[in-house]
């Protein structure tokens, strides 16, 4: 995985490959006879990671004999690549994703018979922005942030250098924006609510677009320029918690769990007027509000131990009082938690026909 910036947890001491020491569990999900694991394994979004970590770490916790989980943080459009890849023992259980699977990606598990898919929303996110506690205190529209980082704003290439260029209103700081990679589910979500919308607010014209020419409305409206401006930081959220600190005139895109977690060491930015906060992002007032999932293979709940009880362990702490919320996690609306949890008890499996 070449250019992926993966943060791999080991729990609780040190573990093998997932291809090595995985004795303990004939991998059913491949009929019995092609390899063995007795591990979990997740890969995908590095918003959802903390929590999936957490708990991983519960179920251990309460199981002195599990294995402990290897979770690893690819983002979650490379983790659906690994999670589509097939059934079986090489391939993972569980995919954190930052937003919806996409039609196509199902499209794919299908055609590598991963057809089964449980998709269990396990909370909500925002994606927030952020600066340093000494930084220039902006306050941001989608607008803004369109004409700061597309590449082409209007059809034009992207000249804008400092902030006061896209808005006389802003001051004349260097634009520069530390965020996610094109295979983060967190820059999916910049795209979807921030980027489209600063552009169809700011041209009349691009809502038309979608209807006409998708490609065309995608390359107008979420295309991120690349001359500097916008700067990768990869799948390491902390990173640009440190590079904010380095650079105070910058600005950082992230979700909202390492905003809070990291509420010491920088601000978040108000994008409309509203300041990212759990309760802005639970009624949906901030605009980067966003569901957080996790997909598991139903097929993998036999085959892999401890899987169903790590699913009844997220259904247990996503409440508003429990402790994912404490590490940072924004709790569903009820009927979405009952929905999910139904999901867990009856091992509800996705329809396709509702993804895009």
């Amino acid at each position: 995985m070449a250019g992926i910036l993966v943060q791999r947890i080991v729990l609780l001491g040190v573990l093998g490959a997932v291809s090595g020491a995985l004795a303990a569990c004939v991998d059913q999900a491949n009929g019995g006879g092609a390899g063995s694991r007795d591990q979990i394994t997740a890969v995908g979004s590095s918003t959802v990671y903390p929590f999936t970590t957490m708990i991983a770490e519960q179920l251990v916790a309460n199981d002195p004999d599990a294995k402990a989980p290897v979770i690893e943080s690819t983002g979650t459009g490379a983790g659906m690549k690994l999670f589509c890849a097939g059934i079986g023992a090489a391939h993972p259980d569980i995919e954190d994703a930052s937003r919806r699977m996409k039609a196509s990606e199902y499209k794919d598990c299908a055609a590598n018979g991963v057809r089964d898919v449980m998709e269990i929303q396990v909370g909500i996110d925002g994606i927030a922005f952020a600066e340093a506690k000494n930084g220039p205190k902006m306050q941001l529209t989608p607008t803004d942030l369109y004409k700061a980082l597309a590449a082409s704003p209007g059809g034009k290439t992207n000249t804008a250098r400092v902030w006061r260029d896209v808005n006389p209103s802003l001051p004349a700081v260097p634009i520069q924006v530390y965020g996610p990679p094109a295979t983060s589910g967190t820059r999916d979500a910049l795209a979807e609510l921030i980027l489209t919308k600063g552009c169809e607010d700011s041209d009349p014209s691009a809502k038309a677009l979608a209807k006409s020419d998708a490609e065309a409305h995608k390359a107008l409206c979420t295309r991120v320029r690349e001359d500097g401006v916008y700067v990768d930081a990869g799948e390491n959220d902390n990173l640009i918690v440190q590079k904010l600190q380095s650079n105070p005139n910058a600005i950082g895109v992230f979700g909202y769990s390492y905003l809070e977690e990291n509420k010491d060491a920088v601000n978040g930015v108000s994008i409309s007027g509203v300041a990212p906060t759990y309760a802005t992002i639970a009624d949906n007032a901030y605009p980067g509000s966003r569901p957080l999932y996790i997909y598991v293979k139903k097929a993998h709940l036999t085959a892999i131990p401890g899987l169903r009880n790590l699913l009844k362990l997220y259904a247990a702490n996503w409440g508003t009082t429990g402790p994912l919320v404490k590490r940072g996690l924004i709790a569903a609306p009820a009927d979405i938690q009952a929905r999910s949890a139904a999901i867990i008890a009856n091992e509800t499996v996705l329809d396709p026909a509702v993804l895009k």
